[in-house]
C-alpha cells in the first residue's frame, strides 16, 4: 500500500492521464449528439415557465437610433436587431421581477450599458474572439414586483480588440411576478415547544449537560446574495468562499458561453465565479480527504428526451470523480475543478450516493443507483460500497464490495445518511432502518428500527446530526434523527401526494452497549417536515431549518403537484433544537425569524467560518423554473444572537494539528471575560450539504488549558482519525456560548490518503468508462427525476 506525497499522488494520476486517449470535447466547442457525428453549436437562450420572451422585432421594444434587421435560423425567432451607431438605445417597460437580454458575440462587437429604471445596472462588453448566437448578455432577478424600464445603450466604446462598434438585442426575457400564495405556507411561531407528556417522551436524561447560549435577542434573517447557479450542493472552501454544485440546467450563470452548473461564491463579497465542469454532476455527493483535497462523485447520465438541456452535451457523470484541489487564498482565480474519466473514475455508476471521509482520511462511496430514477428499486439499485483512492481490501482489489444493508433497505435508500464514529466504524441509516458497518471487517450489526414506521432517506428524506462529542464521556457517539415521512416507499407515484402529511418526529440513540439496548427516544419537532436541513452550530446546538410539511422529494412524479413539487406547504421558521436540555424543552422557535423564500427541494444551509447560517438553493424542477417554487438563486444568512455580541477571537495560531498533539492559541477574550467562565474549544466539519444529507458534519470538543491571563489556550488534537478523521477543519473558541470566528485548520499531518496502485490499476483494467452509456446503446434509455 503506498502512500505518497500530495505532488507525487496528482502527479501519477495526471500523467496517467495523458497516456490515455482523451475524452471527446464537450458541447462549447460543438456538441456531438448522441448518436450523431455532426456538430452543432450550443445556445443558451432559454424562456422557462413563469417567464415571457420578447422578439427583437415587438412593437413593445422601442428603438432610437439607426438599426437594422437581420434574419437566419441562428437567431430567436429568426430574426435580430442590430446597430453600431454610438448612442442607438432599446428601451422597454415591463412587469415582473427580472429581465434578461440575449444576443450576440463576435469580434466586432463592443461595450454597452444597461439601465434598469434610469440607474446604470451593468456595463455588457460584448466582445469575444469566438463567434456565438444566443448568449444571455444580461440578467438580474431581484426586481420589485411592479413595472420597470430596461435600457440598453450603444455606448461607442470598444476594447482594443474590437474590429467594431456593435451592439445587437435578439430578444427580451421577463420573470412574471410569482403566482405564489404565502397564506399557504406553515405559520410562523413563536415559542419554546414542549410536546405532550406520553411515556415515550419522558424520562431519558440527556448524554452531558453544559449550559447554552440562547438568551434574549432575536436571530437575524437577511436576504443578500445570488448564487447564479442552483445550490443544489454547498460546501465550504476556505475562510472566504463556498462551493455550489448543480445539475446541468439553463442557469443565467454563464461560462465560456453556457450555462455553468458550479460556482464559487465570496462569502465576504458575496460574488461569483463559474466554474468549468464536464460531466452532469445532478445529485452528486462530495467530501474533502486528508490533504484537503474535495472530491465531487457520481452524478446522471445525460437525459436528452426529457429536458430543455438536451443539448448541453455534457459527459455521463454517473462514474465521475470531479478533484477540487484546496484553494484557499482570497483570489479563487486559478481554482479549477479537475475531470477524466478514463483515470479518475468510480468502479461502478452511482446516483444518489453518500460520500464520507474515513479514519485513514479517504472516502467511503456509499450506495446511490446505478442510473437516474426516482425511488430505488432492485433493477437499478447499487448496494455496495467503494473507496477514493481505491483499496484492496476484503478481496475487492479496488472494486465494490456488496452490502446487504444496502439490499434490505430498497426502495426508499438512496442518499444514506452516513457518520463515521469515534470508534472507526461507520454509522448508516436508510429508509427505516440503521446500522453500523466495520469497514475494516465488512461486518454489519444492525440496530434497532427507525421507530414509528418513518422513513428518513430519499425520496422520504429526513435529516441527521452526530452530536457533539467530547472527551468528557470518551466520545460516547449519539445520532439525531428528525422529519422524513411514512410514506409508503412501494407506492407508485400516482398514488402519493404532495399533501401528504411529512412527519414531526426526531428520534436519537446512543451508540453504546446499554444505549443500543435502551434503543431509540422519541421527541416531536413543533411542525412536520420533511427535506429538512441540520446545521451544527460551534455552541453544540442545532438549527433545523428548510423543508416541507408535506409531500415527499423530487419532482413530476406524485398527485397534486405544485409547479413540478412533489412536496407542499413550505415550512418558513427554523427551529432551535438544544440536544443539552431536559427532554420535553429541547425545542424553541421563540425570536426565530420568518422567511419569505419556500425552501423545498434541492436547498442547503451550512455553517460558515463567521458563525452565521447560509440559506441557498429550491428547484423541484425539471430545468429553471420562474413558477410556484421556482429555481431560487436568492441566498439568505440567519444570525444567530451571538453574532450580535462581543466575541473571542483567535489573534494568533498554527493552522495544522496534529492527533494528540498540544498547540499553543493566542486568543483575545470578550471585556467581561472572568476566570471560572465557561470556555470551551470545538473542532467542527461543516460537511458536504446536498438533499438534506450533511455528510462529514462534526463537532468534536477538544482538551486544553488556559493561562492564568486568559491570552493563551494550549489545546490538545483529537486522539486520533476514528475521533476526526485526517482532513481540514474550523476551529471555534466559545466563552459563555460565545463563539469566535472559526480558524481552519489541518487535523493530522496533511498527507494524502492511502493509494494502492495495484487496486488503481484494477479498477481501471476491469472496468469500463460511462458504462450507463455503453448499456444504453444495447437498449437502456435514461430517465430522471431529481
Amino acid at each position: 500500500m503506498a502512500h505518497l506525497p500530495f505532488f507525487i499522488f496528482w502527479t501519477f494520476v495526471l500523467l496517467c492521464a495523458t497516456q490515455a486517449k482523451s475524452e471527446p470535447e464537450g458541447a462549447w466547442n460543438g456538441f456531438v449528439a448522441p448518436g450523431s457525428e455532426i456538430p452543432s453549436r450550443f445556445t443558451p437562450y432559454y424562456a422557462p415557465p413563469g417567464t415571457k420572451s420578447y422578439d427583437s422585432s415587438s412593437p413593445l421594444l422601442h428603438y432610437s437610433g439607426t438599426w437594422s434587421d437581420s434574419f437566419s435560423s441562428a437567431y430567436v425567432h429568426h430574426s435580430i436587431r442590430v446597430t453600431s451607431e454610438p448612442g442607438a438605445s432599446m428601451a422597454f417597460t415591463f412587469t415582473g421581477t427580472g429581465v434578461e437580454w440575449f444576443g450576440n458575440q463576435d469580434a466586432r462587437h463592443g461595450i454597452s450599458e444597461v439601465y434598469i429604471d434610469g440607474k446604470l445596472a451593468q456595463r455588457i462588453d460584448s466582445w469575444n474572439a469566438v463567434s456565438r448566437k444566443q448568449q444571455r448578455l444580461f440578467w438580474i432577478s431581484d426586481l420589485l414586483p411592479c413595472r420597470h424600464t430596461v435600457k440598453i445603450l450603444n455606448t461607442g466604446e470598444r476594447r482594443a480588440e474590437s474590429k467594431g462598434l456593435y451592439m445587437d438585442i435578439d430578444a427580451i426575457v421577463v420573470t412574471l411576478i410569482s403566482q405564489a400564495q404565502p397564506d399557504q405556507y406553515y405559520a410562523p411561531l413563536d415559542q419554546d415547544f414542549a410536546p405532550a407528556a406520553d411515556e415515550d417522551l419522558l424520562g431519558y436524561s440527556p448524554l452531558f449537560d453544559f449550559s447554552i447560549y440562547n438568551s434574549s435577542p432575536r436571530w437575524q434573517l437577511i436576504q443578500r446574495g445570488h448564487t447564479g447557479v442552483n445550490a443544489m450542493q454547498l460546501a465550504i472552501v476556505s475562510e472566504s468562499h463556498a462551493i455550489i454544485v448543480d445539475k446541468v440546467e439553463h442557469n443565467p450563470l454563464t461560462i465560456d458561453g453556457h450555462p455553468a452548473w458550479a460556482a464559487l461564491y465570496n462569502l465576504k463579497t458575496h460574488e461569483v465565479k463559474p466554474l468549468a465542469m464536464q460531466s452532469n454532476s445532478f445529485c452528486a455527493g462530495g467530501a474533502f480527504l486528508s490533504n484537503g483535497t474535495l472530491i465531487n462523485v457520481g452524478g446522471n447520465p445525460v437525459v436528452e428526451d426529457h429536458t430543455s438541456a438536451a443539448d448541453f452535451g455534457d459527459l455521463d457523470g454517473l462514474q465521475a470523480i470531479r478533484i477540487f484541489e484546496p484553494c484557499d487564498t482570497g483570489s479563487v482565480e486559478d481554482c479549477k475543478m479537475y475531470e477524466n474519466h478514463v483515470r479518475v473514475r468510480m468502479a461502478s455508476p452511482r446516483w444518489y450516493s453518500t460520500v464520507v471521509r474515513i479514519s485513514d482520511g479517504s472516502a467511503m462511496i456509499i450506495g446511490g443507483s446505478r442510473k437516474g430514477g426516482w425511488i430505488n428499486n432492485a433493477t437499478v439499485n447499487n448496494p455496495t460500497i467503494e473507496y477514493w483512492p481505491p483499496k484492496n481490501i476484503h478481496g475487492s482489489n479496488g472494486l465494490p464490495i456488496h452490502l446487504p444493508f444496502l439490499v434490505d433497505t430498497l426502495n426508499a435508500n438512496l442518499f444514506p445518511i452516513v457518520f463515521l464514529l469515534p470508534d472507526g466504524r461507520v454509522f448508516v441509516a436508510a429508509n427505516q432502518d440503521s446500522m453500523i458497518y466495520d469497514w475494516q471487517t465488512n461486518t454489519e450489526q444492525r440496530l434497532p428500527p427507525i421507530p414509528n414506521g418513518v422513513r428518513v432517506t430519499y425520496p422520504m428524506a429526513g435529516t441527521a446530526v452526530l452530536l457533539p462529542l467530547s472527551p468528557q464521556n470518551d466520545y460516547a457517539a449519539e445520532i439525531l434523527l428528525c422529519g422524513g415521512s411514512t410514506v409508503d416507499d412501494a407506492q407508485p407515484g400516482y398514488s402519493i401526494s404532495s399533501q401528504a402529511l411529512a412527519s414531526a418526529q426526531c428520534a436519537r440513540l446512543l451508540l453504546t452497549n446499554d444505549g443500543i439496548a435502551e434503543g431509540w427516544h422519541v421527541e416531536h419537532m413543533p411542525q412536520p417536515r420533511t427535506m429538512l436541513d441540520a446545521v451544527l452550530l460551534p455552541t453544540g446546538a442545532v438549527v433545523l431549518i428548510n423543508g416541507a410539511g408535506t409531500g415527499i422529494s423530487g419532482y413530476g412524479n406524485v398527485r397534486d403537484q405544485v409547479g413540478a413539487s412533489n412536496a407542499d406547504n413550505p415550512v418558513l421558521v427554523p427551529v432551535y433544537y438544544d440536544p443539552r436540555a431536559p427532554k420535553g424543552q429541547r425545542f424553541s422557535t421563540r425570536r426565530m425569524p420568518a422567511s419569505d423564500i419556500p425552501r423545498v427541494y434541492h436547498s442547503v444551509a451550512s455553517l460558515t467560518p463567521d458563525g452565521d447560517v447560509m440559506i441557498a438553493g429550491s428547484n423541484p424542477n425539471l430545468d429553471r423554473s420562474e413558477v410556484r417554487f421556482g429555481t431560487e438563486y436568492r441566498v439568505e444568512w440567519l444570525s444567530p444572537p451571538y453574532m450580535f455580541a462581543e466575541r473571542p477571537s483567535i489573534i494568533a495560531a498554527q493552522r495544522s494539528l496534529g492527533f494528540g498533539e498540544a498547540v499553543e492559541v493566542e486568543v483575545q477574550m470578550p471585556s467581561s471575560y472572568a476566570q471560572g467562565a465557561d470556555v470551551q474549544v470545538t473542532l467542527m466539519d461543516l460537511g458536504y450539504v446536498t438533499h438534506a444529507v450533511h455528510a462529514n458534519s462534526r463537532l468534536v470538543y477538544l482538551e486544553f488549558s488556559l493561562s492564568s491571563d486568559g491570552q493563551v489556550l494550549t489545546i490538545v488534537g483529537p486522539p486520533h482519525g476514528a475521533v476526526y478523521p485526517p482532513g481540514p477543519g474550523w476551529l471555534y473558541i466559545v466563552v459563555d456560548g460565545i463563539p469566535s470566528t472559526g480558524l481552519k485548520v489541518m487535523v493530522g499531518d496533511g498527507d494524502d490518503p492511502p493509494l494502492d496502485e495495484s487496486a488503481l490499476q484494477n479498477l481501471l483494467a476491469t472496468t469500463e468508462v460511462d458504462q450507463y452509456k455503453l448499456s444504453k446503446k444495447k437498449g437502456g434509455k435514461p430517465h430522471g427525476s431529481g
